[in-house]
């Protein structure tokens, strides 16, 4: 039974539309959280009278039928799709094929969520249905706030996180250093040979990932530099994974620092207000304030000790130098966000926790849980240890 959105069926009625329509393939997260179903090529989903549809390929069918959470299920050809392909391109005919699928329907205007295909678009207003794009990202938002399953399947993907973050410490506390870099087992330690056995640990516990970080030096201060080449002794080793679980699609997200060696007296001055201002995060989350303000108070915590920050000097390269976390659920960054202008948040949006400190060209501390907003406060979903990593 396809569950129904009161909030998505009270923006059509708010907006006098009749329909909620996705053009997409399964990678993409509102189509997935709307139909229930993943292919690998696009078919369309419509959500209408508290309830959804499915128009598919032949090839599609008897899986979209039995796995997805539609209601209803058609096929293409039902619609003359290899009668329209004999006269324009296919490519185009499943876009006619859409206009007639509406059309049966009783569908005359849809919503159609930010990156709905252009193509489509044009072909259904040809064909005199009002297609309006929704600038609320109203789908968005009811994807933000988690329930209690899809907060499961975020604590399941972070276990392997966290059992994935174990493997690399060990990694590192195996390592000797030569010359100022690490080596295990004869050959130089890279980035990229601890990012292999963070994939492999990962793909064992039933997740993927497209990428991570394991930077050192002057790498770690690099907003999403993934590191390169060998690893450093006595800085920091900034480790953030972020993998997608194979059969849940629910992203997890974790960063933790490591030094191999002797951190400075800075960098440990560094991870201490880092770790304050984390904890200053933690204790002003709860249901009702917004993302703003938890940013803000993070903010409040750097720039008393001098160190700019997004709000002081919103170009900045150093100091706290982005937001203080993002939503994670069937995308690693979605909302509500940490940061300037973030809106209010609601008991059921699952978000990290990240504050950082960086000098470019030296490096960076930073660390990062994944944690469900309540009512009164917060349920952090990261247990891995939350000191400065000295290995």
């Amino acid at each position: 039974m396809t569950p129904a959105y009161p909030r998505l069926t009270s923006y059509l009625e708010g907006t006098d539309v009749d329909g909620y329509l996705i053009d997409a393939d399964g990678e993409d997260s509102n189509q997935y959280y709307l139909s229930g179903y993943y292919a690998p090529d696009n078919f369309v989903t419509l959500y209408a009278d508290d309830s959804v549809s499915l128009l598919v390929s032949g090839l599609e069918y008897s899986r979209a039928k039995t796995d997805s959470d539609a209601e209803e299920v058609s096929k293409l050809s039902e619609f003359g799709f290899w009668e329209k392909a004999e006269e324009v391109d296919p490519r185009k005919a499943g876009k006619l094929v859409t206009g007639d699928f509406l059309a049966d329907a009783g569908i005359g205007s849809v919503a159609v969520p930010n990156g709905f295909p252009t193509g489509t678009a044009d072909v259904l207003r040809e064909h005199g249905i009002d297609v309006t794009w929704d600038e609320e990202f109203v789908l968005e938002e009811i994807r933000a706030v988690k329930s209690e399953r899809e907060v499961e399947y975020i604590r399941e993907t972070q276990r392997a996180n966290e059992d994935t973050m174990a493997v690399v410490q060990e990694l590192l506390e195996r390592a000797t250093v030569e010359d100022g870099v690490l080596c295990l087992d004869g050959e130089v330690l890279t980035s990229e040979a601890v990012r292999e056995r963070i994939e492999i640990t990962l793909l064992q516990r039933g997740c993927r990932m497209n990428d991570c970080i394991v930077a050192s030096g002057a790498a770690s201060a690099r907003g999403h530099d993934s590191g390169s080449g060998p690893l450093e002794a006595n800085v920091p080793i900034v480790v953030d994974i972020f993998p997608r679980h194979r059969q849940t699609r629910y992203f997890g997200d974790m960063t933790r620092t490591f030094v191999k060696g002797e951190p400075s007296d800075r960098i440990k001055e560094w991870y201490d207000l880092a770790y304050e201002a984390y904890e200053t995060a933690l204790n002003a989350t709860q249901a009702g304030i917004t993302g703003e303000a938890v940013h803000g108070a993070v903010c409040d915590v750097f720039e008393a000790e001098g160190y700019p920050t997004q709000r002081t000097e919103e170009s900045t390269e150093d100091g706290f130098n982005h937001s203080t976390g993002h939503g994670v659920g069937l995308d690693v960054h979605e909302g509500p966000y940490l940061a300037l202008e973030g809106g209010e948040l609601e008991a059921g949006h699952v978000i990290t926790v990240e504050p950082g400190l960086y000098k470019q060209g030296t490096g960076g501390v930073r660390i990062e849980d994944l944690v469900v907003v309540t009512e009164d406060g917060y349920e952090n979903l990261t247990e891995y240890p939350r000191e400065l990593h000295v290995v």
